[in-house]
C-alpha cells in the first residue's frame, strides 16, 4: 500500500504546488504582456537643444520622458557610449547622415561608393551602441537623376551592404520622404520585396504621408514590412496656405493625422516597437511638451 503523507509533508506538498501554479501564471502573464503590441518612446537627437555635452543632451532628453534616441552617425562613438551609460537612454538606431548630399542613385560611380561606406560605417556604430536599424532615405530623383535609374542604381548599391547588415544583425530601413521617389505603399512594398532580405525594411514616417497620401492606407500596405515609426503632424491647410514645408509647423495632434485611423491600422499590421518624434525640438521644457503629446495622442491610446 502507498505511504501516507503526515499532515507536515502534505502541507509542504501543497505549497510547492500552489508556488508552482503561481509562478506559471505569472510566466504566462507576462509572456501575454510582452506579446501585446506596445509603443516605445524616442526622439531625434537632433532635437535636443542647448549647448551642453552629449551626456547633457542624453540627460535632458531622458528627463523629458524619452526612453530612446536615434542618433546621426557622425558622432564620436566614444562619446555617444558615456552618453548611454550615464544617462540611461537607448540609442536604438541610427540616421545615415550622407543619403541626401551622397544619394546612391547619383549618376556618379564615386558619389555611390561614398554612400555605401558611409552605409557600411552606420550598420558598424549601430550594433556598437546595441541598436538594431540604420535609416536610408534610399534615392532621390530629381531633373538629373530620372525615376527608373533611381530606382535600379539604389537597388544594386543597397545590396552591396546586405552581407553585412545580415552578419551585424542590423536592419536597413527606408524612409519615405519627400524625394520624388516611392510614391505609392505598393511600389515601396514591391520595392522592398525584390531584396528578397529580411534586412531591409520601411522606417514609416506618419506625418510625411499626409501632403499626398493617408498614413493608415500605407500602414495596411506596408504591413510587417514597417520595422519602426516617425512620429509627425502635417496640416493640409497650412500648407495649401503657406507652401508644403509650412504643414509641419503643428504640434503633434493638431494636424490633420487622423491618429485613431492609423493606431488601428498598426494594431491590426501588429506594430510593437519604436515610434520616434521627428518635430522642432529645444531644450527640457519643449521636449516635456513632446513627450506628453506623444503620451497623449499615441503611446497611451495605443496601449489601450
Amino acid at each position: 500500500m502507498p505511504q501516507r503523507l503526515d499532515r507536515r509533508e502534505f502541507l509542504n506538498t501543497a505549497g510547492l504546488a500552489a508556488t508552482a501554479g503561481l509562478l506559471a501564471l505569472s510566466s504566462q502573464t507576462a509572456i501575454a504582456a510582452e506579446e501585446k503590441p506596445r509603443l516605445r518612446k524616442a526622439l531625434k537627437l537632433s532635437m535636443v537643444g542647448g549647448k551642453g555635452s552629449l551626456v547633457d543632451k542624453f540627460k535632458l532628453a531622458k528627463a523629458a520622458g524619452f526612453e530612446g534616441i536615434d542618433v546621426d552617425s557622425d558622432q564620436p562613438v566614444d562619446e555617444v557610449k558615456r552618453a548611454m551609460s550615464e544617462s540611461g537612454l537607448i540609442v536604438h538606431g541610427m540616421v545615415d547622415y550622407v543619403h541626401w548630399g551622397q544619394p546612391l542613385s547619383s549618376p556618379d560611380p564615386a558619389v555611390r561608393a561614398q554612400g555605401v561606406t558611409v552605409l557600411q560605417k552606420c550598420l558598424r556604430e549601430t550594433k556598437i551602441y546595441g541598436g538594431t536599424t540604420v535609416l536610408l532615405v534610399p534615392a532621390v530623383v530629381n531633373k538629373e537623376i530620372s525615376y527608373e535609374a533611381a530606382y535600379h542604381r539604389s537597388q544594386a548599391e543597397i545590396k552591396k551592404c546586405i552581407p553585412l547588415a545580415t552578419e551585424l544583425g542590423i536592419k536597413i530601413l527606408f524612409e519615405n520622404v519627400w524625394n520624388n521617389f516611392l510614391l505609392s505603399p505598393v511600389e515601396m512594398a514591391r520595392y522592398i520585396d525584390e531584396f528578397q532580405s529580411p534586412m531591409v525594411g520601411s522606417y514609416f514616417d506618419v506625418g510625411n504621408i499626409v501632403n499626398y497620401g493617408w498614413p493608415e492606407h500605407w500602414i495596411q500596405t506596408l504591413g510587417s514590412r514597417i520595422g519602426k515609426l516617425d512620429i509627425k503632424e502635417f496640416s493640409r491647410k497650412i500648407a495649401n496656405e503657406k507652401g508644403k514645408g509650412a504643414g509641419f509647423g503643428v504640434e503633434i495632434g493638431d494636424g490633420d493625422c487622423d491618429w485613431p485611423a492609423v493606431l488601428k491600422s498598426l494594431k491590426e499590421i501588429g506594430y510593437s516597437g519604436w515610434a520616434t518624434a521627428e518635430v522642432g525640438g529645444g531644450e527640457l521644457e519643449r521636449l516635456t511638451e513632446i513627450a506628453q503629446r506623444m503620451d497623449q495622442h499615441v503611446i497611451q491610446p495605443y496601449a489601450a
